[in-house]
């Protein structure tokens, strides 16, 4: 792979940006059209012309903001004109680029599903959705290039994109410290543009919980399971304090005469139940975040930076190790996001609560045998069944929530009934 041309020399339309790392273009089709494609690569997506200012359609803006309530701009909500004016602060006058893009799946499949994925919409794929702001987006044309690299390559064409432009544009920028064409957010290696934009999609869809019962069927070693982190969404930390529900009404003898209903299929939009933790958990939950967010991603991207100054990145060993362990760093901040925005921590628990089980309550119940056993009832987050934690959503955990001194639950197990008898309650 060559090195990038100067601003000076270079041609910082596609079919040059393809040329400066060595890939030969293919195309180009009309916004709108499909790509002629099927396996991985790059793509890039160029206006026919370039423009002295961003074409921007205000009406496509104000619709961003009702669609997404939650959106802010500088910690505040935006009117269409001071969004509008954020996002042009992002234009760069003297390219006709917009987008560098990049799929191991399907050109075709990944340039089709934003194409229709409106601003501010998750779905089909959010990648490049500030493309959708743009006035003549129709006349846009697409170019690809197909490689199994595709890291590399799009890792590269931002490169290259970033020496072609002068530094009277570069001056001009909100943020100059992350030179990247108008609808690309983000770098390979996880730099951000600095937009002031927060929550700027819509809300993930939700998935409803399975109701509670009393007697449960589960597969085989299942019956204490650990949730573990969720995966998701990549809003930032919040976290709500409220109390836990209140315990159901039923008796032991009719929650050991029930079945719990199967889960219903998720609904798009309907609210997943809320993760509980500790106030210590949530504390613990916070600390790493930010140790992983303001220790550890700058160290890795760094690590990333000299590796690449190593050469070619498909035989750099350094490269490739860099970039697993930032695949994993993303996914640990990801999934304590996902938890600390959901997490409910459980107050103490008053009046007729104290009486049933409820997370946060230690449960000690004795099986048809005698064997005695005592559960710590926790969030999915904090299980630990060697230790006798286990989670309100396990099985057992589920089975056990509500109920009172002397209740019997149920447990259905391919290996047979489990019986507990709820003997104390603390």
């Amino acid at each position: 792979m060559t090195g990038p041309q100067t601003a000076s020399t270079a041609d910082n339309g596609a079919a040059g940006l393809f040329r400066a790392v060595d890939l030969m273009g293919d195309g180009p089709v009309v916004w709108g059209r499909p790509v002629a494609t099927r396996g991985p690569g790059v793509f890039i997506v160029e206006l026919p012309a370039t423009r002295a200012t961003a074409p921007l359609e205000l009406t496509r803006i104000g619709k961003w903001l009702e669609r997404v309530p939650d959106l802010r701009l500088d910690g505040e909500r935006p009117t269409s004109k001071a969004l509008a004016a954020r996002m042009a602060a992002f234009w760069l006058p003297s390219t006709r680029v917009v987008y560098i893009g990049a799929t191991d799946g399907s050109i075709a499949g990944r340039v089709e599903a934003m194409i229709h994925t409106g601003l501010g919409e998750r779905r089909p794929h959010p990648g490049a959705h500030w493309l959708q702001a743009l006035i003549g987006l129709e006349q846009a044309r697409i170019w690809w290039a197909p490689t199994a690299a595709v890291e590399e390559y799009e890792d590269a064409l931002l490169g290259a994109f970033a020496a072609t432009i002068p530094a009277a544009d570069r001056a001009a920028l909100h943020d100059a410290s992350v030179i990247l064409p108008f609808a690309n957010l983000r770098t390979v290696t996880g730099e951000r543009k600095l937009t002031g934009l927060s929550n700027s999609l819509v809300p993930a869809e939700r998935v409803p919980a399975t109701p509670a019962g009393r007697v449960v069927q589960v597969p085989p070693g299942a019956a204490l399971g650990t949730g573990g982190l969720p995966g998701s969404s990549a809003r930032t930390a919040g976290g709500t304090i409220r109390r836990a529900p209140r315990a159901g009404s039923a008796t032991g003898a009719a929650a050991a005469a029930t079945r719990a209903p199967r889960a219903a299929k998720a609904a798009p939009g309907r609210a997943r139940e809320a993760t509980y933790v500790s106030a210590e958990g949530l504390a613990r939950l916070q600390a790493e975040h930010d140790e992983l967010v303001a220790t550890q991603r700058p160290a890795v991207i760094g690590r990333i930076k000299a590796a690449k100054e190593l050469g070619d990145l498909k035989e750099n060993a350094d490269y490739s190790s860099a970039r697993e362990e930032q695949s994993f760093l993303e996914g640990r901040i990801k999934a304590i996001e996902t938890v600390l925005r959901d997490a409910t921590v459980i107050e103490a628990p008053v009046g007729d609560e104290a009486a049933r089980v409820r997370v946060g309550s230690t449960v000690t119940v004795e099986e048809d045998d005698g064997t005695t056993s005592v559960f710590a009832i926790v969030g999915s987050t904090e299980a630990d069944p060697a230790s006798g934690r286990i989670s309100n959503v396990s099985p057992v955990g589920r089975a056990l929530m509500g109920q009172s001194t002397g209740d019997l639950v149920v447990v259905v197990t391919p290996r047979g009934d489990v019986r507990y008898r709820i003997t104390e309650l603390a």
